[in-house]
């Protein structure tokens, strides 16, 4: 992310050397000021004395692992974005880091391009949540959170109450993946079944996407939650 301001600090939390040296040369080669941490304790240290503007944190750390990391962070009012590295069979600890407030995850092994597009969609979210736009939009779809309308290609669809507090949001963390348990608690006050989620998905679906069967706006993650795609 190359810049005429002040470059981007990413803070790089693994425990093996060699995953910390492919990152470090990677985000260097795209403009970012890398720094490194190998463990939990380390990253609270380098937190203190610098802080990043986004970090990228393996969940697998020696002694305070990165769940917690995620939670004193999160706990000590610290707002930066948190990309977690995370093994493929690692889906509750994903779950499990989301809910405490991280703000994606990409899994190992991963490719270089996949982990950049997250990164620019995180930092992203994070300038838009500071100067919420009133209109979001992403291809054909529109929403006018002033106006509470949303439209497809131009016409105006219609939604129901619960819908459309669905697809608000999504729209305030677009690009971002939430969380069953977080869309149930904000949108049903936690006190549903996730089968009501998945119903108003499939109906969300079925009028704003161009194929509802092969869905392009709100994409599944699988046993984990949902993400509505992010302006480019």
């Amino acid at each position: 992310m190359k810049s005429d301001t002040a470059p981007v600090r990413v803070l790089v939390v693994d425990d093996e050397p060699s995953i910390r040296r492919f990152l470090r040369a990677s985000l260097t080669a795209q403009g970012y000021d890398v720094t490194e941490a190998e463990d939990g304790a380390r990253v609270l240290d380098e937190v203190r004395r610098r802080t990043p503007d986004l970090i990228v944190l393996d969940l697998g750390l020696p002694g305070m692992d990165g769940q917690e990391v995620i939670r004193r962070l999160r706990g000590d009012g610290l707002t930066m974005p948190i990309i977690v590295l995370s093994s493929r069979t690692d889906e509750a600890g994903k779950v499990e880091a989301l809910d405490l407030g991280a703000d994606d995850y990409v899994t190992k092994p991963f490719g270089i391009d996949e982990l950049m597009a997250r990164l620019r969609t995180a930092l992203r979210h994070r300038l838009q949540q500071q100067g919420e736009r009133p209109v979001f939009r992403c291809g054909e779809l529109a929403v006018d959170l002033v106006r509470r309308l949303v439209t497809v290609r131009g016409g105006e669809v219609k939604l129901s109450p619960r819908e459309y507090d669905l697809l608000r949001l999504l729209v305030a963390h677009a690009g971002k993946v939430l969380t069953h348990r977080f869309i149930l608690k904000e949108v049903w006050g936690g006190e549903t079944d996730i089968q009501y989620l998945r119903i108003y998905i499939r109906q969300l679906r079925q009028k704003i996407e161009p194929d509802p069967d092969r869905p392009w706006h709100i994409q599944t993650e699988t046993g984990v939650g949902y993400r509505l795609r992010a302006p480019e």
